[in-house]
């Protein structure tokens, strides 16, 4: 199941406004040129802001994700209809022939179960032409990320346009083994009310990564660092053979 920050319409409305800089997504739009892919399958899409931005450089895009209420949002921006949008998850893909598939952003750590994990795998080699990518980020654990996921550190007010003054913070509920469990606060000063979304997300150890992808039938190509946050992910790049 998706978080309610996916899931509850009032909270995915705002996932855009308070997350307005997506630089992270640039290094994974010139990867896509230099891999000469066509067809992309953008999975775990959200909101559909990377869908977008592909499709505007002229690829054929495919962007699916199992939170119904952030697919609608991004069916209703400009250019969504250059996409095909599919409410679905990695281990329920139609058939595709896909030259790339991308997990950006937490997409990859959000799928805590090692089953639905090699499900996803499985799937997206599925759609994948022979000699077509994969490529998916995650955090490296030794960072110990979750550390700064407090009210200290993650408190903000924005003012959201069309919704009013949003107060919200992160707290930290749990970290059992590679599981990390928080909780978002969302306060709207509109109407006085307080939603959470819990959100559980697992980090893998390199090695950990390395066994899944071999065991799912992809060849490692390379594991890189984020332009972006030098020394805190992995970027993996793996090829169907």
């Amino acid at each position: 199941m998706a978080d309610e920050c996916f899931t509850d319409p009032r909270l995915a409305a705002l996932y855009d406004a308070l997350d307005p800089d997506r630089s992270d997504l640039v290094p994974y739009l010139d990867l896509a040129a230099e891999l000469g892919a066509h067809g992309v399958l953008d999975l775990g899409c959200g909101t559909g802001v990377f869908a977008l931005l592909l499709a505007e450089r002229g690829h054929q895009v495919t962007a699916v994700d199992p939170a119904a209420a952030s697919v609608a949002l991004a069916r209703a921006k400009p250019g969504a209809e250059r996409v095909r949008w599919l409410c679905a998850d990695g281990a329920t893909l139609p058939p595709l022939a896909v030259d790339l598939v991308t997990l950006t952003a937490n997409a990859a750590q959000s799928i805590t179960d090692p089953g639905d994990w090699q499900a996803t795998l499985r799937g997206a080699r599925a759609v994948l032409r022979p000699g077509g990518h994969l490529v998916f980020e995650t955090r490296d654990p030794a960072r110990r990320a979750w550390e700064e996921w407090n009210r200290d550190a993650t408190h903000r007010i924005d003012e959201v346009p069309g919704v009013g003054r949003v107060e919200t913070w992160a707290d930290l509920l749990d970290v059992s083994g590679p599981l990390v469990t928080f909780r978002w606060h969302y306060v709207f000063a509109a109407d006085g009310a307080h939603l959470t979304s819990d959100s559980t997300l697992r980090f893998r150890e390199r090695a950990e990564v390395t066994d899944d992808l071999r065991a799912a039938g992809f060849d490692l190509r390379e594991v890189r660092d984020a332009p972006d946050r030098p020394g805190r992910e992995f970027v993996f790049l793996a090829r169907r053979p």
